[in-house]
């Protein structure tokens, strides 16, 4: 805002006059949600993959690129980079004009991932969601909640299941 000063020359007006808009409120737990959700998102795409890679070895006896873009719905492009990035991480060996493996450490996840996915399935199943619809929810929930809520969910299931619930 521009005014006239004392010397007959535009200068800038102090902002001080007028109405102050109050100060947004910080939420720790809000930052700390989105944090945590952008960490998620991160591993989330990694995860997705070890398992399918995993659920192909397992019924094929074989992962090859062109079968985990296809199941993935994404590009062999796209497929490539990502299985270059998860071989830089350490979790899948590939060469050239072969199947790609699972490192140890590539098993260790896509059980870990298999685990929590088959938990969230159970606690939404047990909700008494359709199946067909569990299974498509689970594979969004299952990377954005943490340990504490996953072990909850595993009680809740237990206990259905003992009650007879589902």
């Amino acid at each position: 805002m521009k005014a006239v000063n004392g010397h007959g020359t535009m200068a800038n007006a102090s902002r001080t006059s007028g109405p102050r808009r109050p100060a947004r409120p910080r939420t720790r737990g809000t930052t700390d949600g989105f944090r945590q959700t952008r960490r998620d998102h991160a591993s989330e795409i990694a995860e997705d993959y070890v398992e399918l890679i995993d659920d192909l070895m397992a019924e094929c006896g074989e992962a090859r690129l062109v079968d985990i873009a296809e199941r993935m719905g994404v590009s062999h492009v796209t497929a490539n980079k990502t299985v270059a990035r998860l071989q830089r991480d350490d979790l899948v060996l590939k060469r050239p004009y072969r199947s790609i493996f699972l490192t140890d450490k590539g098993k260790r996840l896509a059980a870990q991932s298999r685990k929590r996915h088959n938990i969230v399935y159970a606690f939404i199943c047990a909700l008494g969601v359709p199946q067909r619809q569990a299974r498509i929810d689970a594979e969004g929930i299952e990377h954005h909640i943490s340990n504490t809520t996953l072990r909850a969910m595993s009680r809740f299931v237990l206990t259905a299941k003992r009650s007879g619930k589902r």
